[in-house]
């Protein structure tokens, strides 16, 4: 059989879960948990605290699961630290720290509306980097994406995006956004060749490890506490579990396989997500222009999705 067959039968032979298109709906969905919660946790207790906690407890509960794999696969960590190192660093480090204190001093609504550039600041990376000329339906599936969240977080009414006011932690979730896309592509330029549980792991362990030190210097000198309470402990568990393991492994899983610029299309269901969960948890309710923006953002994913296939079979031919 040739590699051509053999391919072919393992892409019709893989279940429908195992899609890299339906993996990455889930960071979005974990990502919008994030912001609520962290948009709360932020008011007592500090983004570095808070960063260090969440990967300190999901590295433990990773540890049982993915410790053997890490320790088999211990040769290629240690030939190819440096780009893991510089991997975690951006993600579990630099990126939700700088989003952290986004939330600080701008509003869910702010982080949601600047995500919205996440995509097309992957596919520059993506140029300038891989070469990776973006397709006219890639473009256009970005805008489209783009439109849709639009019209869900000025609610339909051009004027409420006109009125949204700028905030210092704008700048630095534009910063969040950039370091992110940098992750992203870099994921795709240099593939540590790791299974996913071990990546995740000495993934998280790089930015713990560029975490504390900051940490024990805020602590020391202004410092720091970790507030010890019921509702504290929940939010610990949730950004320990959904947006660290959870998200992380999905988005790793879904930019190994569908691409750094495929996958950036997802991050603009986020503003979906999150009006959904404002209506399961707060209490808020849907309306006329959430679906609207929905179809508008899945419509633009479905058209970068295609070219993206498209642009495959041309380079697989």
């Amino acid at each position: 059989m040739s590699n051509t067959q053999t391919s072919t039968t393992a892409t019709k032979s893989a279940p429908w879960w195992a899609s890299p298109y339906l993996m990455l709906v889930m960071p979005p969905l974990f990502w919008a948990g994030n912001a609520v919660v962290g948009r709360v946790a932020v008011a007592d207790i500090s983004p570095l605290a808070l960063s260090v906690v969440r990967w300190s407890l999901a590295i433990l509960i990773l540890l049982p699961f993915t410790a053997s794999a890490v320790l088999t696969q211990w040769p290629v960590v240690r030939a190819k630290w440096k780009s893991i190192a510089v991997l975690g660093i951006l993600s579990a480090g630099l990126y939700n720290l700088f989003l952290y204190m986004a939330l600080e001093t701008t509003t869910a609504i702010n982080v949601t509306l600047l995500n919205t550039s996440m995509p097309m600041t992957i596919v520059l990376v993506s140029w300038i980097w891989l070469r990776e000329r973006p397709s006219g339906g890639g473009i256009a599936g970005i805008l489209l994406s783009m439109l849709g969240v639009a019209v869900v977080v000025g609610r339909g009414d051009p004027s409420v995006l006109m009125g949204l006011e700028v905030h210092a932690g704008d700048g630095l979730m534009l910063l969040a956004v950039l370091v992110w896309s940098l992750y992203s592509v870099g994921l795709r330029a240099h593939p540590p060749g790791l299974t996913p549980g071990a990546m995740l792991t000495v993934q998280m362990m790089a930015g713990l490890c560029f975490l504390a030190p900051l940490y024990a210097v805020e602590a020391a000198t202004v410092g720091s506490p970790v507030p010890v309470t019921w509702g504290m402990a929940l939010v610990f568990l949730y950004v320990a579990t959904g947006p660290s393991i959870g998200a992380f492994y999905f988005w790793n899983r879904g930019v190994a396989e569908a691409g750094a610029s495929t996958a950036g299309l997802y991050i603009n269901l986020l503003p979906v997500f999150t009006a959904i969960l404002a209506v399961i948890f707060l209490g808020e309710s849907l309306y006329w222009f959430h679906g609207a923006g929905l179809v508008l953002i899945f419509s633009g994913i479905l058209l970068g999705t295609l070219g993206a296939r498209r642009r495959r079979r041309g380079a697989g031919s």
